[in-house]
């Protein structure tokens, strides 16, 4: 972000909006958007900048959520927790520790804003977990004409069903309530095991353990998985030491991995050795930390990624075919395939609608080209029935994603209702759903 204009965290989105705002309450916020229409300028409220689509650029009116980010109310007893939309996790999660309470999963990076995790579908790990949108229990919106509403299960339930995953279509989210559950801790075994056998216990792996996933460079035959238990929050507490993070998480996995992948860069064939070696310096650890102290990484290398949610079923075959076309192309792959699981729910964008899914993440360093790498993730992922997440970069357009979510037409008829003009309309809204049917191009 510059004064000349804004930019999000990958470098892949860049724009200059017409103007900036950044009110401290949703009065502010609604003033913002009736300013917005009165001046012919469609709005974009924006998070952390760390979604690598265009769903938050704002050539309009850019509305920053830097103010927007205090707590509402704390009840401990019933867990229900709501706070303003743009207060980052990182912040969020240490206040709710010493409320003694916690949510119910994370993801693996923590600089969102609540409202950008909720809005793109943000996930972590778990066959009984869903998104983290599936914590919401209500949401305060300002709408296009620059009203406020509330929505819930029992308040303007066709709003809620559709808002806890909106990309930002349906209006801008300015408080959200979220259902945490009492703090815990977990329990980590992090270790290499061959790729083979994490194919062949697929299914056991993510059925044992509560939370599990596993990184895989696909120019090695070794997954680096992480497997957590859940256990209570007076458990005797044994953290990661001092020494074995910075090493780990600071100097092999981000200053040592950065200085080599700029070496692979300019000598693109040290590529699958760098990534072998990465591999092996990785070591094995267990520790016990409470839960928000555990599920979050430092990401410091920038990178350019890619997801798509395929059934269960069909992930182990999707992964040895991309394996197969890298090994035939010689495609140099420079960051590992990440994979998770995802509880299915009712939102209706959620890539987890109606059905458990298993997300792979695909990654190439910044300084490298992706583009045919991100196609043959997307032909091979795509055709096994994936849907891809909202944050990461796709190719698909309204016409696509409509056969792949059941009530994509109810949540475009739900937009074009509540916005008929695409007041919060921009270039990447109006590819994957389509402009808005009075809309002028004002995005």
């Amino acid at each position: 972000m510059t004064a000349a204009g804004w930019s999000n965290w990958a470098g892949t989105e860049r724009v200059s909006p017409a103007r900036v705002v950044a009110p401290s309450t949703t009065d502010g916020v609604a003033m913002a958007v009736k300013d917005a229409v009165r001046d012919g300028l469609a709005v974009k409220a924006i998070g952390s900048g760390h979604s690598f689509t265009g769903v938050a650029v704002a050539p309009g009116v850019q509305i920053r959520p830097d103010a927007l980010n205090g707590v509402v109310s704390v009840d401990r007893e019933s867990g229900l927790v709501t706070v303003e939309a743009g207060i980052p996790l990182h912040q969020l999660n240490p206040l709710l520790l010493r409320h003694g309470l916690a949510m119910e999963v994370l993801g693996d990076i923590d600089r969102q804003t609540i409202a950008g995790a909720i809005s793109t579908g943000t996930h972590g790990s778990g066959r009984g977990f869903g998104t983290i949108s599936t914590q919401v229990r209500g949401l305060e919106l300002v709408l296009a004409d620059g009203s406020v509403v509330t929505c819930s299960p029992d308040e303007r339930p066709e709003l809620f069903a559709a808002a806890r995953t909106s990309l930002g279509a349906l209006g801008v989210i300015t408080k959200v309530t979220l259902q945490c559950v009492p703090l815990y801790a977990l329990q980590v075994v992090d270790s290499p095991m061959p790729v083979a056998e994490v194919f062949e216990r697929f299914d056991e792996l993510f059925a044992t353990y509560d939370h599990f996933e596993f990184f895989w460079f696909p120019h090695t035959d070794t997954a680096l998985t992480r497997r957590f238990t859940r256990v209570p929050a007076d458990t005797e507490l044994k953290p990661m030491s001092r020494l074995t993070r910075t090493i780990d998480d600071k100097l092999v996995t981000n200053i040592g991995f950065e200085a080599m992948l700029r070496l692979g860069t300019r000598l693109p064939r040290a590529v699958p050795g760098i990534t072998r070696f990465v591999t092996r310096a990785v070591s094995a650890r267990e520790f016990t930390d409470h839960a928000p102290k555990v599920f979050a990484s430092e990401r410091n290398v920038r990178f350019r990624e890619g997801e798509y949610a395929v059934p269960p079923a069909a992930a182990v075959d999707g992964l040895r075919e991309i394996k197969r076309w890298i090994d035939r192309t010689g495609e140099k792959v420079s960051f590992p395939f990440e994979v998770r699981y995802v509880k299915a729910d009712d939102i209706s964008l959620s890539v987890a609608h109606d059905r458990d899914v298993v997300p792979i993440s695909f990654h190439q360093y910044h300084r490298m080209p992706h583009e045919t790498f991100f196609g043959a993730c997307e032909d091979i992922f795509g055709a096994a029935g994936g849907r891809p997440h909202w944050g990461k970069m796709h190719r698909l357009d309204a016409a696509a994603l409509r056969e792949r979510y059941p009530r994509f037409d109810d949540f475009v008829a739900l937009r074009d209702q509540l916005d008929p003009t695409g007041v919060f309309a921009n270039p990447y809204l109006d590819r994957v759903l389509g402009p808005a049917p009075q809309s002028t191009s004002k995005a």
